[in-house]
């Protein structure tokens, strides 16, 4: 009767820790901690898009000419040959503005000068990275030797008109990493057309556009 009894006992105490417990039971426990599991994943899937979507978007970075400064100009007319030596140095202050909320890495950059098409001067841009919603500020120097005007008539003409028309090209690549997942290569370019005053050494009025390719 004791060992009947210690054995009732022990079945008992076996079934309150669950030990015996039905296993239907147990399968719709798992079966809803799955679910449960699941549906959280789920929405903070959703919750990732959505911000991704709208406060974390990729904007795009904007490259702004702010002025372009002559630093020096030297020319020599060649009357007889109609020829002409243009040595010219110009101070270019540009910014690259970061909407996002991320930061914004850039790799090197450049900055051209063309002269009715022709490519006559180039800098470099060193690579860096802009913080969410920051303006960085840059300045490059770009200097033209006369070698690299290819049509010495039409400069020459330009020269004795005392008006030098030009253009500036800048631009910067990198990408912005969202959550340290999404990777979205942008590159932001802008450019200014302008002349220069031969006779006063002057810049002229300038217009300048932007342009940024996701």
């Amino acid at each position: 009767m004791e060992v009947a009894s210690s054995s009732k006992e022990e079945e008992r105490s076996f079934k309150a820790v669950g030990g015996g417990g039905d296993p239907r039971r147990q399968s719709r426990k798992c079966r809803n901690i799955c679910l449960a599991v699941t549906a959280v994943v789920l929405v903070a899937t959703v919750v990732l898009v959505i911000l991704c979507l709208t406060v974390f978007k990729a904007r795009d970075p904007e490259t702004t000419i702010n002025s372009v400064v002559l630093k020096d100009l030297d020319v020599a007319l060649n009357i007889p040959r109609l020829g002409v030596d243009v040595n010219l140095t110009l101070d270019v202050d540009l910014s690259v503005k970061n909407p996002n909320k991320v930061g914004f890495k850039y790799k090197n950059g450049s900055a051209l000068f063309n002269y009715r098409g022709e490519l006559v001067g180039q800098a470099l841009i060193g690579s860096g990275e802009i913080s969410a919603d920051q303006t960085k500020p840059m300045n490059v120097t770009l200097t033209i030797m006369a070698d690299r005007f290819l049509d010495k008539s039409e400069l020459f003409s330009d020269v004795v008109a005392g008006t030098l028309p030009l253009t500036t090209l800048t631009k910067v690549w990198g990408k912005v990493v969202i959550f340290g997942i999404f990777k979205v290569h942008v590159i932001s370019t802008s450019s200014c057309d302008f002349s220069i005053n031969v006779r006063n050494k002057t810049v002229g009025e300038q217009k300048c556009t932007r342009k940024t390719k996701l």
